[in-house]
């Protein structure tokens, strides 16, 4: 086999390889996903779905929420913190609450529990039961322990899915650097 025939076969394999692994991940993506967002911390006098936000700003350092058609709900937060103390205060569980019909919906379902680190990390992964349709769906994560104490139903909420415009400009810099720098390939 000469040395271009080789090249031309390495880099067909190595190509078949990338757009086997793309289509398994859009397969996956496609496989059910109903909604992927990012977290907002929350700010007093927001009512979702009939949940109050807690009486003081929070912040989210970073955070995510994607929920399934299956009911399968991930959410993923960093720095979920009171603005005005750095911590949690006295925060220590939180759950995830699927909302339908945007603020003047309801609440649909609701996950269990989870531990809130102190500075403001949580991971819940759960599974919800999902309506048929869910019209302007919403992630709530809402207050479930206080000082260790489980609440007997979830509290307000401290952090909703969304965007800020500050964020949307930061990813689109990014996005506009990632393909300035594959331009350059």
């Amino acid at each position: 086999m000469t040395k271009t025939v080789r090249i031309v076969s390495r880099t067909l394999g190595v190509g078949l390889v990338v757009a086997s692994l793309a289509a398994s991940a859009m397969a996956e993506d496609d496989g059910g996903s109903a909604l992927k967002s990012t977290l907002l911390g929350s700010t007093p006098g927001q009512i979702i779905g009939g949940v109050s936000a807690g009486g003081a700003p929070w912040t989210v350092s970073k955070g995510h929420a994607n929920l399934n058609t299956d009911g399968s709900l991930k959410v993923d937060i960093k720095g979920l913190v009171l603005l005005s103390v750095g911590t949690t205060g006295p925060v220590t569980e939180v759950s995830a609450s699927l909302v339908c019909g945007g603020g003047g919906g309801v609440v649909v379902a609701t996950t269990g529990a989870v531990p809130l680190t102190v500075t403001g990390n949580a991971h819940i992964h759960d599974k919800v039961a999902v309506p048929p349709a869910c019209i302007a769906p919403a992630i709530l994560v809402r207050v479930a322990a206080v000082n260790g104490t489980p609440l007997a139903q979830p509290g307000v909420f401290i952090a909703a899915n969304g965007f800020s415009a500050a964020q949307t400009e930061s990813d689109s810099k990014k996005d506009k650097d990632k393909d300035d720098s594959a331009d350059r390939f």
